[in-house]
């Protein structure tokens, strides 16, 4: 990834609290990769993004709809200045390039929203998903103008069970107080076997990683920067530590005079002793089905 250039600018988003100034940086991703129809048994072995559309592809459609890869319409434009002001993520999120994601592991893939019901018959018959778990809320949908119901009706069709644990994007307390029941929808699914689970949110990269990371630290033996840099190796983004950690301690606090955790170190929760996994693991299980 290249960076190059930066020029201030004043704008104003539906977003965002009021008009704020900005450093707009361009960055230059590359182009996404036709899809890998086998990937490998390992499950932290899967380095490339997909994008349901192979390269050629993608040139042809934005050709035939009339946009610019180098441009970015309004919508898109104001997401991104939400994304880098309110979470201090340089990444970027390109709605017009389509449905794109990543396998974390054998299991469960991490990506953006499905825009139409093709996404989820690709996503059952490339990728074999089982499982769709969405962390938007009704106006992030709505903002990007997507028909929720008919994906929902597709994936009944396709036997895809969709689920839903709404998070307010951009908002570290809203992920913290959501991340156990999100992670505990993600782990039953997983634990079920039928199929891979999608976590998603709208860019897939804050919320939809998020959970990711904090189903790996919980459930697996790894401690949070292991976790994080896992899933970040593989899919660039930006989730939110501190809501991780947040979440952590919320469920591993078993004393009502424990330190509050806004008065904790930075590092504070950033790995965990084996009975503290073992309890957050069981408080997670508890919340199935809530």
């Amino acid at each position: 990834m290249e960076v190059v250039g930066s020029t201030p600018f004043s704008f104003s988003s539906p977003l965002l609290p009021s008009p704020f100034q900005f450093q707009k940086t361009a960055i230059f991703f590359s182009s996404p990769k036709q899809i890998n129809r086998n990937p490998t048994k390992n499950s932290f072995k899967s380095p490339k993004i997909r994008c349901k559309l192979p390269e050629n592809e993608i040139e042809a459609t934005h050709s035939k709809q009339g946009i610019s890869i180098s441009g970015s319409n309004s919508k898109t434009e104001e997401y991104n200045i939400a994304m880098k002001k309110l979470m201090m993520n340089p990444f970027e999120y390109h709605h017009e390039f389509g449905m794109n994601y990543t396998l974390i592991t054998e299991d469960l893939i991490v990506g953006s929203q499905p825009q139409k019901v093709e996404d989820i018959d690709h996503l059952k018959e490339e990728e074999n998903v089982g499982y769709i778990l969405n962390l938007q809320q009704d106006k992030d949908v709505e903002y990007w103008g997507i028909d929720l119901q008919s994906i929902i009706k597709r994936c009944k069709e396709l036997g895809i069970r969709h689920m839903r644990r709404p998070a307010r994007d951009f908002d570290p307390d809203s992920l913290r107080n959501g991340l156990p029941k999100a992670v505990s929808s993600l782990e039953w699914a997983i634990s079920e076997g039928n199929g891979r689970v999608y976590v998603h949110c709208t860019a897939g990269l804050g919320r939809a990683p998020a959970v990711a990371i904090a189903y790996m630290f919980w459930f697996f033996n790894m401690d949070l920067d292991a976790a994080y840099k896992t899933l970040t190796s593989k899919r660039p983004c930006g989730p939110n530590r501190r809501a991780i950690r947040g979440a952590t301690y919320d469920l591993a606090k078993n004393d009502p005079w424990k330190e509050p955790f806004e008065s904790l170190p930075e590092n504070a929760f950033e790995n965990i002793s084996d009975w503290e996994r073992q309890l957050i693991q069981d408080r997670v299980r508890a919340l199935r089905g809530t």
